[in-house]
């Protein structure tokens, strides 16, 4: 087993998914069952689909029942224990063990997983014991799986996809859904439609969409713009419930605070606003358009048109 204590539990950090999440790290760096092109942490240095023992789980218990305590002790808020790793988090052979090794902290807890390795009975029982799982679904067409997310060779997409399906089913927790659009690759129309049209049929509690916001492990990466990533939230939102952007935005993303700037800010990070929708934000602040003009000059936030509609969305990170 691995034995590197420094690099187990992180934070509390905010999160706009979990609000105040402490990090464990179960995975070395970096070892994955993916090597995506849009990777943030890095190139996959070993490229594997077979789990195996990495920390001791008592190890992790230790290390994150220490920040805990030290969190506690400043008054500092844990509102999840999120494995999060430099690699894929259900290599760890010994998640479900760490898991319920941690329930005694009575904080609830939460695993980000990129769901290539859930067609196995084991790995779905794992996961099935925390209290929010989000799996990645950055395409269901296996030509453009295998070009974005260049998984180890004997992985199957259609039996992940039927693995995501039976642990949706079964599971008694939160689920959420990340797709990752990159431009040119995975966020034309066709390809965004048939992602929709299989999460409606696992109905998560929310589905992300997100786009590349820190130097990506391949550089040829791009983000798409704001006029196709309006597109792909229009085409998920028609299918499902609960549709959000993860931009890279973080601010208080939810809460009215008086300043009409922040607050447009605020929500166009986690979808966009329509013209009608921003009018009424303004009325209610006491503002005028000045402010969306501001904005927008300002390169913040971006007007486009989307079936006879103008919305506002966040500008996105510069492109090359």
């Amino acid at each position: 087993m691995e034995s590197n204590v420094q690099s187990i539990a992180f934070g509390p950090v905010p999160s706009r998914r979990l609000g105040q999440s402490l990090g464990i790290n179960n995975i070395p760096p970096k070892i994955c069952s993916y090597s995506c092109l849009y990777c943030q942490v890095g190139r996959t240095l070993k490229l594997q689909a077979a789990r195996r023992a990495f920390y001791d789980p008592q190890e992790i218990l230790r290390e994150v029942r220490r920040k805990v305590d030290g969190a506690r002790q400043s008054n500092q808020q844990i509102d999840y224990l999120t494995f999060v790793s430099d690699g894929e988090p259900t290599l760890d052979i010994s998640l479900g063990q760490a898991i319920d090794l941690l329930r005694p902290l009575g904080i609830r807890i939460a695993v980000i997983t990129n769901a290539s390795l859930i067609w196995q009975a084991d790995v779905r029982s794992d996961l099935a014991r925390a209290d929010w799982v989000s799996v990645k679904v950055d395409s269901v067409d296996e030509r453009i799986w295998r070009k974005v997310n260049r998984p180890y060779g004997p992985l199957r997409l259609d039996a992940i996809l039927n693995g995501i399906t039976e642990f949706a089913e079964s599971f008694r927790g939160e689920i959420a859904t990340e797709t990752m659009l990159i431009n040119g690759f995975n966020d034309h129309t066709d390809a965004i439609q048939e992602v929709a049209g299989f999460l409606a049929q696992i109905s998560p509690t929310r589905a992300y969409l997100s786009v590349p916001t820190r130097p990506p492990a391949e550089k040829r990466v791009q983000p798409p713009d704001a006029e196709t990533l309006n597109r792909a939230y229009q085409i998920l939102r028609k299918r499902l419930g609960n549709v959000e952007y993860l931009i890279g935005y973080e601010g208080n993303a939810f809460a009215s605070t008086g300043d009409v700037e922040h607050d447009l800010l605020s929500i166009t990070a986690v979808h966009p606003m329509r013209k009608d929708a921003v009018e009424l934000l303004l009325s209610k602040s006491g503002a005028d358009w000045s402010a969306v003009q501001q904005l927008v000059s300002g390169h913040y936030l971006e007007e486009v048109e989307y079936d006879g509609f103008k919305f506002y969305v966040r500008k996105m990170p510069p492109r090359g």
